[in-house]
């Protein structure tokens, strides 16, 4: 099983580039698609899904080239878009055995499926109410169990925790983890604390443009000695965030608690462990300084 992209371009109208030559190659796991808002992250997932046609480049599934044979890819592919949309009278039970008929799933089957899904998602006490009463988090919830109704080979959820309250995070994460087997699951956000919880490998992406592809732990070792934590007055952080690159601040009894990334530390600073996102930071500002130069 493997997802394969070769020098994907996407340019939209008014010379607009969404992706320039953006090649990865994907294996079972949780991959982690990382990126500030803008960079391309969900017209990836979009082609991907088959939903948009690339302007060049190639998407390969197990060999096949999906841009010229999408439904190679879409029989074993479960996809939830940023803006999920469902219909309002429609029931939970009644919305998924929709979406079933509509991918070819025999009714007993996908009537199986369907309780085992809501159970998953925690919505089998609400199964007959109208979605039109759903909070946002449920319908996000809905949205999850509507990806998996064909037990996808190539999962890819596109922002899938907005609106979920801090409990329903933490059970879509262990979702994602348990599910990630033998399957390939692509997870494109800019929260990183979620793909911190569940991903084997991480893509992070800027203005269209690949700018590293490594395990957690590698991306880490990047930044290994490159992180400090300094406590300054509160009146000294305007002043500190013009001349560091901070990924955090902290207001404490003693002072402002910052975390500086750089070579040096400012004066008085204290070496200390790096996080996920504080790599995040330093590939980025790294990124953008090489592009600047």
């Amino acid at each position: 099983m493997q997802l394969s992209i070769e020098n994907v371009t996407k340019q939209y109208r008014r010379n607009v580039l969404a992706l320039s030559g953006f090649s990865l190659q994907l294996k079972p796991g949780v991959l982690g698609l990382l990126g500030p808002n803008g960079a391309g992250k969900t017209t990836l997932m979009s082609i991907l899904a088959t939903i948009t046609r690339p302007t060049g480049g190639s998407v390969g599934w197990n060999g096949v080239d999906i841009v010229r044979d999408p439904d190679a890819l879409r029989t074993v592919l479960g996809y939830l878009p940023q803006d999920f949309g469902v219909y309002p009278n429609l029931s939970a039970v009644e919305f998924l055995e929709y979406l079933a008929a509509v991918k070819g799933i025999e009714a007993r089957a996908a009537a199986r499926r369907i309780d085992e899904l809501l159970q998953l998602v925690n919505l089998t006490e609400v199964r007959k109410r109208p979605l039109g009463g759903f909070s946002g988090g449920m319908k996000q919830r809905v949205g999850i169990a509507q990806a998996l109704l064909n037990d996808p080979q190539l999962l890819i959820v596109d922002e899938p925790t907005a609106g979920l309250d801090p409990e329903e995070r933490v059970r879509f994460r262990n979702l994602l983890s348990d599910l990630s087997g033998e399957r390939i699951v692509i997870l494109s956000t800019h929260i990183v604390s979620d793909v911190e919880a569940t991903a084997t490998d991480i893509a992070l992406i800027a203005r269209g443009t690949l700018v590293a592809h490594a395990t957690p732990e590698a991306l880490l070792l990047q930044v290994e000695g490159r992180v400090w934590e300094w406590v300054i007055p509160s009146a000294e952080l305007p002043s500190a965030k013009q001349r560091f690159l901070i990924s955090s601040t902290a207001r404490r009894s003693d002072g402002v608690h910052v975390r500086v990334l750089g070579d040096q530390p400012p004066a008085g600073a204290q070496p200390v462990p790096p996080n996920l996102e504080d790599a995040y930071l330093y590939c980025l500002s790294q990124h953008r300084a090489g592009a600047a130069a």
